[in-house]
């Protein structure tokens, strides 16, 4: 067995933040695609403006959720020095589910795809004991809950600002949302940062302590994240919202239902309040699933024929495989990984 090296070591955590660059990439259609739909901003202006929200996101919510990411691998059971090699073929799985969903046009999460994988190469590697199932199932039960609450929230807080805004001048109207939905946008840009960049920082830490780099006296379920890895992650999410994703853009911002600047005001107040609870909470969620709800949520105020169903459907049943397939790539990774170190 090939015994990680520091070069190894830094080799994994750069592969850790190109999967947070490829989150940012993937889900700067979560954070522009309302803002640019609605022509508040134009897109050049808008990734600039949701990579910079991303990246202050490091100095809000502190790192719950990297807690509890950095427990789904039990570390006292599992070998430390397969420990690398569980999180490499966990990123090397999500990478890839994001790069085949981004090319389809599909806004799925890349959070549960780090999840799927890293749960996949998990028990590759040690069978289900390798695995804290108590998160696993955290995980799954927010999966059908976050997008719920998503959408019923979007759906009142929308049906609230019609009603409050009933009598007033539709262009007199459009021009304060317009106005708001800088603030919203900037909000839930924020939110996006805050949750997902979390999650690489709770796949380096585990990968630290490993390693040593803690020393001995920490508690494997209480890993403190260094501050570096927190600027680290947050500078790769806000790069690749930069980049931004434009396939998901059409499919977030056109496709799902017809946006106006109070529709964008609404889904994305709504998703950022959803969001930084669920961060405040230590709880990942995925801000995909958070925002496209809320886009149907507030479609869903003006009837169900405003919202396109059929690519409703389309994105569900995307959200359902991520798990499951991420999954099996983690563990298809971890085994060929595997094969290969024990030949050194």
């Amino acid at each position: 067995m090939l015994v990680p090296t520091p070069d190894i070591i830094a080799f994994i955590i750069f592969i850790a933040l190109a999967f947070d660059f490829t989150n940012g990439f993937h889900d700067s259609a979560n954070s522009i695609s309302t803002v640019i739909s609605t022509k508040v901003l134009s897109p050049q202006k808008a990734v600039a403006f949701a990579a910079f929200f991303n990246f202050i996101a490091a100095f809000g919510f502190g790192v719950a959720v990297a807690s509890t990411i950095s427990k789904i691998i039990n570390l006292g059971y599992v070998d430390p020095v397969i420990v690398p090699y569980i999180i490499l073929a966990a990123l090397f799985g999500a990478i890839g589910w994001n790069l085949i969903t981004w090319y389809s046009g599909l806004p799925t999460s890349s959070s549960h795809a780090l999840i799927g994988a890293l749960a996949g190469a998990g028990i590759s590697a040690g069978g289900l004991a390798a695995i804290k199932m108590g998160t696993i199932d955290i995980v799954i039960l927010f999966m059908v809950l976050s997008p719920i609450i998503g959408f019923i929230m979007a759906f009142f807080f929308m049906s609230c600002v019609l009603w409050i805004s009933k009598g007033a001048q539709r262009m007199v109207a459009e021009r304060h949302f317009r106005r708001l939905q800088l603030f919203s946008a900037a909000a839930y840009s924020f939110s996006h940062g805050t949750n997902d960049a979390q999650k690489t920082m709770g796949i380096i830490t585990p990968l630290l302590f490993s390693i040593g780099y803690f020393g001995t006296t920490v508690d494997p379920n209480n890993l403190p994240v260094p501050i570096w890895v927190i600027l680290a992650a947050h500078s790769a999410i806000a790069l690749g919202t930069l980049t931004g994703g434009w396939r998901i853009v059409k499919t977030m911002g056109y496709n799902i239902t017809r946006l106006r600047p109070v529709d964008g005001f609404a889904a994305e107040t709504s998703g950022a309040a959803t969001i930084i609870g669920a961060s405040i909470a230590g709880i990942p969620v995925s801000t995909t699933h958070v925002i496209s709800s809320s886009i149907m949520g507030v479609g869903a105020t003006q009837g169900s024929g405003y919202v396109r169903w059929s690519v409703a459907r389309r994105i569900v049943w995307a959200w359902v495989l991520t798990i499951p397939v991420s999954a099996l790539m983690g563990y298809v990774f971890f085994t060929g990984i595997f094969q290969l170190v024990s030949l050194f």
